[in-house]
């Protein structure tokens, strides 16, 4: 089935935009599946409709930051994502970060043509029921200590209802089926922890920054094949 100009044009775009560094046109060309002297036509189209794509034949091409493409340009499939993600935080998150999924939501839709705006109404793609365990955390604030590096002090709840007190560095959230889990540096332990919101019974946020940044963290933490979960 042929593809319109328009949807190579966007395709073009969309592989700019995975690119922080220049790439060859020949590369560019092999990606959009069309011909080098086609891909030099397009880009020059994009560049005189405003799109701040940098560079030149045998040197390479940049879509510049902060370029952002126009809403009506969504696909069906990228719609549908949309919503699903949209209805799955609005399902499975605390109140504030569901209601700005919904918020998000329908500030595309506002923007939307009229037959794309009916298709974000009419989506057939539903979750499943809200999850059973409810936290005793707030998990807004702990994405907050989690976005400003700041320390956390959690009181916490093992399977047999023994508390322990454990100073944290939240470095990531994992929003799982039916739990929730800090991903964090513990103290105590001198060691990556996971601990699950619905067993921390009381938490204070500390104006102190923890000593390490939290990408370092996450990557250290990748590497790592286990990490015990604080039972």
């Amino acid at each position: 089935m042929p593809v319109s100009r328009s949807e190579r044009l966007l395709a073009l775009l969309q592989v700019l935009r995975r690119h922080r560094r220049p790439v060859s046109g020949v590369i560019l060309a092999e990606q959009t599946g069309v011909s080098l002297r086609t891909l030099y036509r397009d880009i020059a189209s994009l560049q005189s409709q405003g799109a701040m794509i940098e560079g030149e034949a045998g040197v390479g091409y940049v879509l510049k930051p902060g370029f952002m493409l126009p809403p009506m340009m969504f696909s069906e499939e990228e719609l549908e994502a949309l919503v699903l993600g949209s209805r799955w935080v609005n399902r499975s998150a605390e109140p504030r970060l569901a209601g700005a999924a919904a918020d998000a939501l329908a500030k595309i839709a506002a923007v939307l043509p009229e037959e794309m705006r009916e298709m974000i109404e009419s989506a057939t793609l539903l979750v499943g029921p809200k999850r059973a365990n409810e936290d005793k955390a707030d998990v807004a604030l702990i994405r907050k200590a989690i976005r400003t590096e700041r320390i956390l002090e959690l009181h916490y709840s093992d399977e047999q209802g023994r508390i322990s007190l454990r100073r944290v560095w939240p470095f990531a959230l994992g929003y799982f089926e039916h739990i929730r889990m800090v991903m964090a540096w513990c103290e105590l332990r001198r060691g990556f922890r996971h601990f699950r919101t619905d067993r921390i019974i009381d938490m204070t946020p500390h104006d102190e920054r923890y000593p390490r940044r939290r990408s370092a963290l996450m990557k250290e933490w990748r590497e790592i094949e286990h990490v015990p979960v604080e039972r």
